[in-house]
C-alpha cells in the first residue's frame, strides 16, 4: 500500500507521534527514532546506562522474559512492588541507583520498552528529561534531523488499565517537546506541526517538575510510594548519557564512537 504523506509527516526534519503504532508508521521513513517514556522506561534506561549497564528492551511480561534474560546472560527487572534482595532491579530509577550493578539488564515495560523492542531497521535512542540536549547533539552530529534524514520522536504514552488502548501521557508529550526544542537549537528541522506543538508546550511551562509531579502518572507513582522516581525523572538536562540501541542493547552512544558508527551504518 502506498504511504500517505500526512501519515508519516513527510517534508520535515523533526516529527512527533504516539505509541507503538506511531513508531511503526514513522520508523521506516526515518533516519533515527527517539523513544520518550519519562515515567519511567527511558529515565530508567538513562540511569542504568549512566552506571555502565547495558539494557535489553523486551515486551512487557509476555512470558518469555525469563528465557530472554537467560539467553543473553542478563539480570531481569521485575515489578516495582515485587523486588527482593535477589532481584532488586525494576522500572524504578531511584531504586536502580542503589541496586547492585549487573553487566546486562532486561528491562520490560508495556510502553517504552515494547516500542523499542518492536522497531527494527532504524537507529533507536532513549530520551527523557534528563538528557534532551545530549540526545539532540548526538543525533545532529550524525547528520540527522533534515528533510532527507528525518528524526521521529515517539511519545510512548501509557496503557489504560485493563484496556488495549494508549493514554496520551502529558509527561511524554513534554519530554518529546524537550527533545524537539533541543534539536531545533542544534539546527535540525524544519519541524512538523506535531513537533512544533510539543516544543511550544515544553518551552511554555515555567515549572516542568512541578507539573509532572501533579500529572496523572506522577500522582499514580506517588500513591504507589514511588515519588522518588518522579524526582529522578525531572532532573532536567543533567546527564550527557545517550542510550543508543546497538546489537539489541541500549549502551552509551555519547561515550562510544563505535556505537555512533554502528548506528550510522544502519541509517536508511
Amino acid at each position: 500500500m502506498a504511504v500517505v504523506d500526512w501519515v508519516v509527516q513527510s517534508g520535515v526534519g523533526i516529527r512527533v507521534e504516539w505509541g507503538q503504532a506511531g513508531a511503526r508508521a514513522l520508523g521506516p521513513h526515518s533516519a533515527a527514532l527517539v523513544v520518550v517514556d519519562v515515567l519511567s522506561f527511558t529515565t530508567t534506561v538513562s540511569v542504568a546506562v549512566e552506571a555502565g549497564i547495558a539494557v535489553l528492551p523486551c515486551p512487557w511480561r509476555d512470558g518469555g522474559a525469563e528465557e530472554f534474560a537467560a539467553r543473553h546472560d542478563a539480570a531481569l527487572a521485575v515489578g516495582r512492588r515485587v523486588t527482593s534482595p535477589e532481584r532488586p532491579w525494576s522500572l524504578s530509577p531511584a531504586a536502580l541507583r542503589v541496586a547492585p550493578v549487573p553487566r546486562r539488564l532486561v528491562l520490560p515495560s508495556p510502553n517504552g520498552s515494547a516500542i523499542a523492542a518492536a522497531v527494527s531497521g532504524v537507529p533507536v535512542v532513549a530520551a527523557c528529561l534528563r538528557n534532551p540536549s545530549a540526545v539532540a547533539a548526538w543525533l545532529t552530529r550524525q547528520g540527522w534531523g533534515t528533510t532527507d534524514r528525518p528524526i521521529s520522536v515517539i511519545a510512548a504514552g501509557e496503557q489504560w488499565p485493563g484496556r488495549d488502548a494508549v493514554r496520551p501521557a502529558i509527561e511524554d508529550w513534554i519530554g518529546a517537546g524537550a527533545v524537539a526544542s533541543a534539536l531545533a537549537e542544534w539546527g535540525a528541522g524544519p519541524l512538523s506541526a506535531e513537533a512544533w506543538a510539543a516544543k511550544a508546550l515544553y518551552e511554555g511551562i515555567t515549572d516542568v517538575p512541578g507539573l509532572i509531579s501533579e500529572c496523572a502518572s506522577g500522582r499514580q507513582l506517588a500513591d504507589m510510594g514511588f515519588g522518588d522516581d518522579v524526582a529522578v525523572a525531572t532532573e532536567m538536562d543533567t546527564t550527557t548519557t545517550v542510550p543508543v540501541l546497538a546489537n539489541g542493547m541500549f549502551v552509551d552512544g555519547g561515550a562510544s564512537p563505535r556505537v555512533a558508527r554502528h548506528a550510522a551504518q544502519r541509517q536508511i
